[in-house]
């Protein structure tokens, strides 16, 4: 086994259950005002995996370079909520299909970065948010140890 996976299941409680068992109310919920929401967290980490493991240009400068890093809305149903939750694991699906072979990984994306230096940053930001989200879980007493 590569340490691809690894970085993208292991470390900490699996991403499967942290997003598991979450109601509406529970994801839109925003503990203090400077606090962003579980919905928000996910939103964020998403979009940013998606720019970078679908290498989308045009999706960078419409959302994160116009300073769109997070949702406007909270979401209005929990269908909105899930399909969230399987786009994020649908991402890592992709992000593993680059990590497949070591000609996928020395690809150089950008000049002197290549795919396995884009996927060990996701890797760090996804685990930071994924902290995130636990700690809100946290806050509202909808974690188990």
């Amino acid at each position: 086994m590569t340490r691809w996976p690894h970085l993208f299941s292991g470390e900490f409680a699996g991403r499967d259950r942290i997003l598991a068992g979450l109601t509406l109310e529970q994801v839109s919920l925003r503990p203090s005002p400077p606090s962003h929401t579980i919905f928000e967290e996910l939103w964020h980490l998403v979009l940013w995996q998606r720019i970078l493991v679908t290498r989308d240009e045009a999706l960078y400068e419409e959302t994160w370079q116009k300073g769109e890093r997070y949702p406007r809305e909270a979401p209005r149903s929990l269908a909105e909520w899930t399909a969230l939750v399987e786009d994020y694991f649908a991402g890592v699906a992709r992000a593993l299909d680059w990590a497949a072979s070591p000609e996928k990984l020395s690809l150089e994306v950008d000049p002197g970065v290549t795919m396995a230096d884009v996927l060990q940053g996701l890797a760090v930001h996804n685990a930071y948010h994924f902290g995130k989200i636990v700690a809100l879980r946290q806050q509202m007493n909808a974690w188990e140890p």
